[in-house]
């Protein structure tokens, strides 16, 4: 099912292969992918929503991402570390936010595309597994600041 409404949306929107995708372009959509991942976890624990917002907050920062990044980074393919590697290589038209370490921003540059290239090409299962193992071995970080 997942694969059809791939095919469905790519014939329709003549959106290019994944795998020829600009690495900003995945990680456009693996940013959102990562949100939604990250807030459905926490309305899952039935928190208030200001708590939720506060934490989500931190869960999607880019020192967070990045961090991330790192703890999974034994568990990836060759195919899914040339992803992210082609994502933390990307040169944005803009510079890193203020607020962020440029080393982190590229960094969590590199995650989001990654999340976005496994969303793209329907690997959802080992999508789901990389956030989760991401999520749990980086919760001390985030959950310090609760």
């Amino acid at each position: 099912m997942r694969q059809e409404w791939l095919d469905a949306v790519r014939g329709e929107t003549g959106a290019p292969d994944p795998r020829e995708m600009n690495p900003l372009q995945m990680a456009y959509i693996g940013d959102t992918v990562h949100d939604l991942y990250v807030r459905s976890i926490l309305l899952s624990r039935g928190m208030p929503v200001g708590k939720m917002h506060r934490q989500a907050v931190r869960m999607v920062s880019a020192a967070a991402q990045a961090r991330m990044l790192e703890a999974i980074t034994p568990e990836l393919t060759q195919e899914e570390a040339d992803v992210a590697r082609r994502g933390r290589n990307a040169q944005a038209k803009h510079a890193a936010p203020k607020h962020a370490d440029p080393a982190d921003y590229a960094h969590a540059t590199a995650l989001e595309a990654l999340w976005g290239y496994l969303y793209v090409t329907g690997q959802t299962k080992r999508l789901s597994a990389l956030i989760s193992m991401a999520l749990a071995r980086t919760e001390d970080i985030w959950l310090k600041r609760s």
